[in-house]
């Protein structure tokens, strides 16, 4: 097989985690296949970048710079990709599974005329073919979809599933810019600002700690309950779509079939029943611990603790315990 390509995101010239995951994993199957790693930076300001990529095993960088790249256009990035794939010529295409990755792969795989795997959680190569494993059926059922040796593999990386190599072999991280033939026409659509959540410090998607919320929570002012928790342990909040459609947080924290796919380390469920949904969205975290009060609630299922009672008495308590146990 040809080398392994990585489209990486960056935000203020830092890499974003789940591209660090693919880009490691991207590293794994280079070394399995004894080709190169490409990494592919898009921006208008890449300065630094290419330190934090070498660092993580990158044997060749393709810097693509323009002042116009400063926030996403579909089309402009679009353009970007298809043409370090021409210019790099991989077996292996990779990004993270971001809501910009899951626009941009299908638009480039449409580019290249190849297939394309979404989401996945694993992938094997024998023999030239590829092998890629990925839920289905809201999470009901894992498919493992095949690519015939010698054909364009693209595929996005479910966040949290690959873990970032701690020790990689040094890449020779040899960057080079790439010209794209950018015309006014590729910026027609695109972001024009990006406003943060104030308070916000992490993206429910990348977070290790998520503690998301649901109906239970019965209005916007008793998500206090589920911040003081995940502040408590240094995560993210989340929420059902029951709580976000009521209008009690933003649609960012949503997690679920309709709002952001998860896969943290701990994953708490605060007063939320467990419908396919909500468990499309959460049911590949490591460890989940559900509270609720109804011990027929469908969440119990999953989780691998429960805690039958009133979330109301059960958060502030466990908060105290973390805080005892951080305080030493």
């Amino acid at each position: 097989m040809a080398g392994v390509l990585v489209f990486a995101e960056q935000r203020d010239n830092k890499l974003r985690k789940p591209s660090l995951e693919a880009i490691s994993e991207g590293r794994r199957q280079a070394d399995k296949l004894g080709v190169e790693l490409t990494v592919l930076l898009v921006g208008d300001d890449l300065s630094g970048l290419d330190s934090q990529t070498t660092a993580l095993g990158a044997d060749k960088i393709l810097l693509v710079k323009d002042a116009r790249l400063k926030l996403y256009a579909a089309e402009a990035w679009t353009l970007a990709v298809e043409t370090a794939a021409r210019t790099a010529q991989p077996g292996l295409v990779l990004m993270a599974s971001s809501a910009m990755g899951r626009d941009l792969a299908a638009r480039v795989a449409a580019r290249l005329r190849t297939g394309l795997a979404s989401d996945c959680t694993a992938i094997s190569i024998e023999n030239g073919a590829v092998s890629i494993r990925r839920p289905v059926y809201s999470g009901k059922a894992i498919a493992t979809v095949v690519f015939a040796a010698g054909a364009p593999v693209m595929a996005t990386l479910r966040p949290n599933v690959f873990p970032v190599l701690s020790q990689p072999r040094p890449g020779k991280g040899a960057a080079a810019p790439l010209e794209v033939a950018f015309e006014d026409r590729h910026f027609r659509c695109r972001v024009t600002s990006i406003e943060a959540e104030k308070g916000a410090t992490q993206d429910v998607a990348e977070a290790d700690i998520v503690v998301s919320g649901g109906r239970a929570m019965k209005g916007p002012e008793n998500f206090s309950y589920i911040k003081s928790l995940a502040d408590a342990l240094g995560g993210a909040v989340g929420a059902s779509r029951a709580a976000v459609d009521a209008g009690w947080i933003d649609h960012q924290h949503q997690v679920g079939q309709t709002g952001k796919v998860v896969s943290p380390t701990l994953y708490i469920a605060c007063g939320i029943s467990g419908a396919i949904q909500h468990l499309a969205g959460m049911s590949s975290s490591k460890v989940i611990v559900a509270i609720n009060k109804d011990a027929d609630a469908p969440i119990f299922k999953l989780a691998d603790y429960g805690i039958v009672g009133d979330l109301y008495e059960a958060i502030p308590k466990m908060v105290d315990e973390i805080r005892k146990l951080k305080a030493g």
